[in-house]
């Protein structure tokens, strides 16, 4: 039991960052925060991530180049150009890096308002950390695993956030409904979404990208939501208007 505890809290905390901190404060800027809670943010992407961890700066860029060139050639990554998952992701790697390392020359459009802290992502970036994180949930399930296939989900712990990123990017793409014709081929994967913090309804984000309510029906619940209200009630962030 500990095992599937561990397992999903690692699931849904890397994920909240993931959409809270670099999908709807990096990329979209659905709301602003003060210096100080941008750098709390990073520590528990750090955290949470952890051998996964992924550059805000990075993600913010990569997603807006998304948007920008959906289901184009000049889409990081679109199921429409790769013939598999492994190969848009394997994709998707090489032109995160080339940001993250400033070997791609990014257009300005993409650079406005990205959070920015140059010592935490060389840290969190490095081997050793990585190696760190990794060798951290190994030992956690050779102290609590009870039988041999639980072992089969460290995999997915080491990347983590590229596994959260292929369901959407791959999956919300090929499969699911759609609630707006938009010009692309993004779609709804499941309601509610109890798995990706609303990341699923990826048709409604398309649709509307600055919107931080990504849920469009009534019975489509954005469990993120109702968090970004709370931490704009007690002044953690503060929404913007138009979201």
């Amino acid at each position: 039991m500990i095992i599937y505890i561990f397992f999903f809290a690692h699931w849904y905390l890397s994920l909240f960052t993931q959409s809270f901190f670099h999908h709807r404060y990096s990329a979209h800027r659905q709301f602003t925060m003060s210096p100080f809670m941008e750098k709390v943010f990073y520590v528990l992407s750090w955290i949470f991530q952890g051998s996964s961890y992924l550059s805000p700066r990075a993600y913010g860029i990569l997603h807006r180049m998304h948007h920008a060139h959906t289901d184009t050639p000049n889409d990081p990554h679109s199921p429409m150009y790769d013939k598999t998952l492994f190969n848009m992701m394997w994709k998707t790697k090489i032109i995160y890096n080339d940001i993250f390392y400033n070997r791609l020359e990014v257009e300005d459009q993409y650079l406005k308002n990205l959070p920015v802290w140059n010592g935490m992502d060389k840290l969190a970036d490095s081997w050793v950390n990585r190696l760190f994180w990794s060798a951290f949930y190994i030992a956690f399930y050779a102290f609590f695993a009870t039988e041999w296939y639980q072992y089969l989900l460290l995999p997915i712990h080491f990347l983590m956030g590229p596994f959260h990123g292929a369901v959407i990017n791959w999956f919300a793409h090929k499969i699911g409904y759609r609630n707006h014709e938009v010009k692309d081929t993004s779609t709804n994967l499941m309601f509610p979404d109890v798995l990706m913090w609303g990341e699923g309804y990826h048709n409604n984000h398309h649709k509307f990208p600055s919107r931080a309510n990504f849920g469009s029906k009534w019975y489509e619940i954005d469990p993120m939501y109702p968090l970004i209200l709370l931490f704009n009630a007690v002044g953690i962030i503060k929404l913007n208007k138009a979201s």
